[in-house]
């Protein structure tokens, strides 16, 4: 029975879903995926294409258990068993309250937790109707997730900081980190498959978990991370052998396949010299400067200025009065991030009304995102970021060869990532729309065990993949390497610390916070990284601050709105809750 009359509360809830969703897509997503681009392992279009195809298959795959979490563990549904409609509307506030304020913090550039967002949507909303008393606030409700918003950064900052260790120290610190990257790659490629593995098989895709054994899950899960690795060490090892090692240039990446026939064709043969600006394997540390080369350039410009002051003056006293003379400063030569080529082009000839136009703008305005050098973005100076290169210099610099491996490695995690962010947190958005779709089309609020429908699911991903698209580079460039220095190796460490803790709240169902994962493996990894003035603790304490106001704001904004809608004349005669 479809509630025809509630027609426009379920317009809105899809319009709202669609906002939150975006939101999510914007600033969530985009803060996972700032790792890898500020690390130079991914560029801003690469982390977009990765993301769309992960977040929609963590999405329809994995998403529906944990949106069980956010329908019905905040505000248990059988309180509106007599005005369905009410908890309808109520769940369309929460996404009102959530969208509205994670939109704000995203313009001014505040990467919040999506998930408290909408939890606190959902409980400003249920006191507004049926009382704090009433909101579920022990362990199966409210205080898990508060527990995980403790407990989330410091478990993330841990794996992070033991899987970098390792890394430091057994690979880039030895006396041939590149040979140790050949043994440690393949190590790494079996752990993360297995990882992904886990998700996928816990996270139980239409029942199949439930018809496991546990050794059946054990095996496939072995079986995945295994045969992952068997891939690896017969396929791709020799490819980077042959391009790392023997420096060929004229490898391409559907040179993988060939595998072993890499190493019997071009053991012997000669390389011809590389051409002239062509980068096979690019510095990942161009733009940061060591403390020694820090205190370099500091001494060279306090000369140069007093060079240039000595002109100045001579010139002022020539015998000729030169008053031409200008003062003398040293050329500098940058190695600059290349920019990418815009997609739309140039604005076409003719009015703004012309269709040529009117088809540019709305092009510029949904591809403009993905033209954006989020890289060169972060080095500028703000109150937040303060002397990123004093903050950069006191980390240390490795072998880029061997960044280079970790480079493949880290595409990998932060696929796992995307793909366990669009299993955990496509909830935050369809949970409640998931609500609003059942009540409109059964005139009930249903059992607690209702499957989420796919195409709510597939609206999620979708949703969230688009707002990375279009406005994701905002809170990339002011998170990054502005927390502290990334390299291929870091984030992998980060994002690998990351995904574990996530998977880990996954099983358990508990909607933990894939920000402040991914913000608590950073801080970690940029402390093991250096020294604690190797991190932006202010930019780190903004990101708190952006925490705790986040779940008392979203609950004012929803409850005060419910408040008003619920008490106002034409409905106060309705409602009995």
């Amino acid at each position: 029975m479809y509630l025809y009359v509630y027609n426009y509360v379920f317009a809105l809830g899809i319009l709202f879903a669609f906002f939150d969703a975006w939101n999510i897509g914007a600033n969530d997503v985009a803060n996972s995926f700032a790792t890898s681009v500020s690390s130079r392992s991914l560029t801003l279009r690469q982390a977009v294409a990765i993301a769309t195809v992960m977040e929609m298959a963590g999405a329809i795959g994995a998403g529906a258990r944990v949106a069980e979490t956010i329908r019905t563990k905040i505000i248990n549904p059988d309180l509106f068993k007599e005005d369905p409609a009410v908890l309808m509307l109520g769940m369309v506030c929460a996404l009102v309250g959530s969208s509205t304020y994670v939109f704000i913090a995203t313009k001014v550039g505040l990467p919040v937790s999506t998930t408290h967002s909408i939890m606190g949507g959902v409980i400003g909303m249920g006191v507004a109707t049926v009382g704090a008393s009433r909101v579920s606030w022990g362990w199966n409700g409210v205080s898990t997730v508060f527990v995980a918003w403790v407990t989330a950064p410091g478990i993330a900052g841990c794996f992070g900081a033991i899987i970098f260790l390792i890394t430091k120290y057994g690979v880039m610190r030895r006396r041939n980190p590149v040979k140790w990257s050949f043994v440690s790659v393949p190590i790494y490629f079996v752990i993360t498959s297995a990882l992904l593995a886990m998700l996928i098989i816990w996270k139980g895709i239409s029942g199949i978990i439930d018809k496991m054994t546990d050794a059946e899950v054990i095996g496939s899960i072995l079986g995945v991370g295994f045969g992952v690795g068997f891939l690896v060490v017969i396929f791709f090892l020799p490819y980077l052998w042959v391009k790392v090692v023997r420096g060929d240039w004229r490898l391409k990446y559907y040179h993988i396949p060939l595998g072993p026939l890499l190493l019997l064709w071009r053991r012997h043969e000669p390389i011809p010299p590389q051409p002239e600006g062509l980068v096979t394997i690019q510095d990942y540390y161009r733009g940061h400067l060591t403390r020694e080369e820090l205190e370099a350039a500091a001494i060279a410009a306090r000369d140069d200025r007093n060079a240039a002051a000595d002109d100045v003056e001579a010139a002022a006293h020539s015998p000729t009065g030169d008053a031409q003379a200008k003062p003398k400063f040293p050329n500098k030569t940058t190695t600059a991030t290349p920019t990418p080529t815009p997609i739309c082009g140039p604005r076409p000839d003719g009015p703004w009304h012309s269709l040529p136009v009117i088809w540019w703008v709305a092009n510029k305005a949904f591809w403009n995102g993905i033209d954006k050098d989020v890289v060169s973005a972060q080095k500028s100076h703000s109150v937040l970021s303060g002397d990123v290169e004093k903050m950069h210099a006191r980390a240390a610099h490795y072998d880029n060869k061997a960044e280079y491996m970790y480079s493949f490695l880290q595409v990998m995690t932060a696929s796992a990532a995307s793909f366990t962010h669009g299993a955990n947190d496509v909830s935050n958005a369809v949970g409640p729309f998931a609500t609003i779709y059942y009540v409109w089309s059964h005139g009930a609020i249903g059992e607690k065990s209702s499957p989420v429908p796919v195409w709510i699911l597939a609206f999620g991903g979708g949703s969230i993949a688009l707002g990375l698209l279009m406005y994701g580079y905002n809170i990339m460039r002011n998170l990054g390497n502005r927390i502290t220095l990334h390299s291929p190796s870091r984030g992998f460490s980060m994002e690998l610390g990351a995904a574990v803790t996530v998977i880990m709240a996954t099983r358990l169902k508990i909607p933990i916070s894939t920000t402040q994962c991914i913000a608590g493996s950073t801080v970690a990894v940029g402390l093991c990284n250096g020294d604690w003035r190797s991190v932006n603790w202010r930019m780190v304490l903004w990101i708190y601050m952006g925490w705790i106001i986040t779940l008392p704001v979203t609950a004012l904004i929803s409850g005060i709105l419910m408040g008003l809608i619920i008490n106002a004349p034409q409905f106060g005669h309705s409602v009995h809750v």
